[in-house]
């Protein structure tokens, strides 16, 4: 992955910075992050990075393919590598609680979605409300 992403960058035009490094190695650890979280976990290493940085080096990851992001409810964005992006999310609203899921499970969806009004969907970008099984079960 390092390679890719510097081979990247350089064939692009663009310096592999300490500050570059530092937030995609964050998005590998943390899985899904808002930049808020990404920026703290820098700055565990990096005091002096501070949010806009962040916020520029994730629009460029992204920009590169190397990092996605997609929205888990009204907040920030969240941003996780590209090449794990296949998988759609799925929210709970109670606890809070993210899952992915694989694409396939929503294939009827998705060809239904097609079929009814010519809407390709990415699936990528999907994220699916609702209340999960630990919050649906009756408490003692």
């Amino acid at each position: 992955m390092a390679e890719t992403w510097h081979e990247e960058l350089r064939a692009r035009g663009y310096r592999i910075t300490p500050q570059r490094q530092l937030v995609l190695e964050a998005v590998t650890e943390l899985g899904h992050a808002t930049p808020e979280d990404i920026c703290c976990r820098v700055q565990e290493t990096a005091r002096g990075v501070n949010i806009s940085t962040v916020y520029r080096t994730l629009e460029l990851l992204e920009e590169l393919g190397l990092v996605t992001h997609t929205h888990l409810g009204h907040g920030a964005p969240t941003y996780h590598l590209a090449s794990e992006a296949d998988h759609v999310h799925l929210v709970c609203r109670d606890c809070g609680e993210v899952s992915e899921v694989a694409p396939e499970l929503v294939e009827d969806l998705v060809a239904k979605l097609d079929t009814a009004l010519g809407f390709a969907t990415d699936v990528r970008h999907l994220t699916v409300f609702g209340i999960c099984r630990n919050c649906r079960s009756p408490r003692p």
